[in-house]
């Protein structure tokens, strides 16, 4: 898989959630592919956190805005034009959901029809992606990956808005952008990833390497739950594709599309845990039972129509991607240049 980064030199490209953690990684990918990048989105909620450690906000036009504020987003839109638009901004914790379900529907849906009538009442835009998760699909622990056509209903406050989220989505590529004049309009499907500058709460590996600073126990909850685990440049790549296959041809290209791993990533969280520890050396874990509110304990992604459709594949298994992210994290603790790492990774993802 080759991926052609120079489509996107010189396109304006608007990114909802551009402080978040692949956010951050997102925008830093454009600017090296020479776009003119304009970011909209909360403050960032994590200290540390990626966006302010790389200085994204030097490089781009960043507005510190709430995607539920219409007016503002909609001014933005209409103010930089942007041709190509990734929506990010979310509530994308599972717990948080449970602990504040009505901002979570707030944002996730009403968040996705505030960016797609602000992109309906413009011309500009070309191509839409808005990235939802592999939580979306209702979840009946099957053995073998959901596709595409299979049913909308996830679970947990969080699950459930982003399949209101991908609902929303439909709705309006069928009302409002059926002409092949009108923007090209996706959806994608990612699984849980990982990579250097994640600083989350209740995300395992960001867990971890707080247990690790603060030299404290790793404790793993739902030791036995299986995930799609991948690096978080593994699904970016998956959405530039998108986004511009569907660009340049929109007949062809839009719709919904799974990015997650190959079959040997979908690992437990207790096996990913151990991972790390040998990737990071001479540490372990202890597993705690969790008493907490529902996730699901199986979760598996058929990306068969991805790699298809988009001639798209993961490059980097579960292995590589926690050495990725250990490198990021000693330097980061050593105070070393992470801005210069994560540039090195870019490099290497991508064959720059």
């Amino acid at each position: 898989m080759v991926i052609d980064l120079s489509f996107y030199k010189g396109k304006r490209v608007f990114i909802t959630g551009h402080t978040g953690f692949k956010g951050s990684w997102l925008c830093k990918i454009l600017l090296k592919a020479g776009a003119i990048v304009t970011g909209y989105s909360l403050a960032p909620f994590a200290k540390p956190n990626l966006y302010e450690l790389i200085n994204i906000h030097s490089s781009i036009l960043s507005i510190i805005g709430d995607i539920r504020n219409f007016s503002s987003l909609k001014k933005i839109i209409e103010i930089t034009k942007p041709e190509i638009v990734f929506h990010m901004a979310a509530q994308p914790i599972v717990r948080t959901s449970y602990e504040n379900p009505m901002y979570t529907y707030e944002t996730n849906v009403l968040g996705t029809v505030n960016i797609l009538e602000s992109i309906r009442l413009t011309d500009s835009v070309k191509s839409f992606v808005n990235i939802t998760t592999d939580k979306v699909y209702e979840n009946k622990e099957f053995i073998w990956g959901y596709r595409e056509n299979e049913n909308l209903c996830g679970l947990d406050p969080y699950s459930n808005s982003k399949s209101c989220s991908e609902l929303v989505t439909y709705s309006y590529r069928e009302s409002f952008f059926k002409k092949q004049n009108t923007a090209a309009i996706s959806t994608a499907r990612s699984g849980n990833v990982i990579g250097g500058g994640d600083f989350a709460k209740d995300r395992i590996i960001p867990d971890c390497i707080r247990a690790v600073r603060n030299k404290k126990d790793i404790l793993v909850r739902n030791e036995n739950s299986i995930r799609p685990y991948q690096h978080v440049l593994d699904c970016l790549s998956g959405y530039l594709i998108l986004a511009t296959k569907q660009y340049e041809d929109k007949s062809l290209f839009q719709g919904s599309y799974n990015f997650g791993p190959n079959e040997g990533n979908y690992i437990t969280t207790g096996d990913l845990v151990r991972l790390f520890c040998k990737s990071w050396g001479n540490i372990d874990f202890i597993s705690k039972k969790d008493d907490g509110p529902h996730e699901a304990s199986f979760l598996k992604l058929d990306c068969s129509k991805a790699k298809a459709v988009l001639n798209w594949y993961p490059r980097w298994g579960i292995q590589t991607a926690l050495e990725k992210v250990v490198e990021f994290t000693k330097l980061f603790l050593n105070n070393e240049d992470v801005d210069a790492c994560i540039d090195k990774q870019i490099n290497e993802y991508f064959n720059i």
